[in-house]
């Protein structure tokens, strides 16, 4: 009788697509004015006002002149369910047909929302978020004007939101959330502060980590150019806090950030994104930033799960951080330890402890976990409370 077939993991099947124009450069903002629709009637949405003081917002008036335009300002970090209906309401009473995302990844992502739920005729528009957007069947068009390079919103159909009434945080994709266009300017991140420059350079690690930081399915295509982002923000990471007037270094992380995840390295090859799922708890319980949660849960889980990693995790070691010798437990120690310290060097800590909370802090969002049945993560289904409370213990 013959011997049944073995053969190593493999690349996984898919289906990959991404309409998304991109205009990278200095001043192409200018350059969305002929994308428009001819007569569109436009929503500008924005958070706080800095594009008010850098320029952006003069320059994204002018292209948009020939257009009647409705402003809708005030759009929040982590971008709050009740705001964002406020625009909803706005959209419909003026008969809105095109959007317009000014700002960082909490702008575009609360965008893609507006821009389903506009459409979702009577139906609670929550419940695009409890069914992670599998249930949107129409959308309006939206083009995106980036300044905050660090989510990939600008070139991805997934976006996250908070419903700040019941301290929850939301993910959804759809296909038709897409944006038609995004605008990278690398010079409209000069004004950014260094605190959210750092946290940037982290949010996009961790979005190729979760993607990379598997098991082998024979995938070369994805680990190299994974490989190669990881190697790009760890070069020019720190040069954007050391030399913050360089654009070249400001084009090559707001590109990096963008590729992190607009679907490329994530396909055929199995993905994570526990780190992402107990981090929302955290921001969601104490509006810590998104990177910060980032990088205080993804050297713990790293840990935890050594073994169902660890042939990934030597990998890394080698061809991101040029370990190679030595046991390879002492490369994998070695390797989540440069990873903690290349965190902590583009400003953003990695405990706890470091933004004030202590032990209490594990209990509570591991309940959260619990109650919103986030117990079954990770690429094996496999991070259960147990772990994820592990994974936050090593980062107190």
């Amino acid at each position: 009788m013959a011997a049944p077939f073995n053969r190593e993991p493999a690349l996984l099947n898919f289906d990959f697509y991404n309409p998304t124009q991109i205009l990278f450069g200095k001043g192409q903002i200018a350059a969305i004015t002929p994308l428009i629709p001819a007569g569109a009637r436009v929503m500008m949405l924005y958070g706080g006002g800095s594009i008010k003081r850098n320029g952006v917002y003069d320059e994204v008036k002018a292209a948009l002149g020939g257009h009647a335009v409705v402003e809708f300002p005030g759009i929040e970090p982590n971008p709050q369910y009740e705001t964002l209906m406020k625009a909803v309401e706005i959209v419909k009473a003026e008969r809105i047909d095109f959007l317009l995302a000014v700002g960082g990844g909490s702008v575009i992502d609360g965008t893609k929302f507006i821009a389903a739920a506009a459409l979702f005729g009577d139906a609670d528009p929550w419940l695009i978020l409890e069914k992670g957007g599998r249930n949107i069947a129409a959308a309006l068009p939206f083009g995106s004007v980036l300044t905050l390079p660090a989510t990939g919103s600008e070139m991805n159909s997934a976006s996250v939101i908070t419903r700040a009434a019941t301290q929850e945080k939301r993910p959804f994709a759809n296909r038709l959330v897409f944006p038609k266009f995004s605008v990278l300017d690398p010079s409209t991140t000069f004004t950014l502060p260094l605190r959210q420059v750092g946290n940037g350079v982290v949010d996009a690690f961790v979005h190729v980590m979760e993607q990379y930081m598997t098991h082998p399915v024979n995938a070369p295509v994805q680990d190299r150019w994974a490989e190669g982002l990881l190697l790009t923000l760890i070069e020019e990471g720190p040069k954007t806090l050391s030399e913050p007037d360089n654009l070249d270094v400001r084009a090559n992380i707001m590109w990096t950030a963008t590729m992190a995840l607009n679907g490329v390295i994530g396909v055929g090859v199995p993905q994570d994104w526990s780190t992402h799922m107990i981090g929302h708890e955290l921001t969601a319980l104490y509006h810590l930033d998104h990177a910060q949660t980032l990088a205080v849960v993804l050297p713990g889980m790293l840990t935890v799960r050594r073994e169902a990693k660890r042939a990934k995790l030597l990998q890394y070691a080698a061809r991101v951080w040029g370990l190679v010798e030595g046991d390879e437990d002492g490369r994998i120690d070695a390797a989540i330890e440069r990873t903690r310290a290349f965190f902590e060097q583009m400003g953003v800590k990695t405990r706890l402890s470091g933004y004030g909370l202590d032990a209490g802090a594990i209990d509570a969002v591991v309940n959260r976990l619990e109650a919103h049945k986030l117990v079954k993560l990770g690429e094996h289904r496999d991070v259960d409370a147990a772990a994820s409370r592990a994974a936050l213990q090593l980062s107190l």
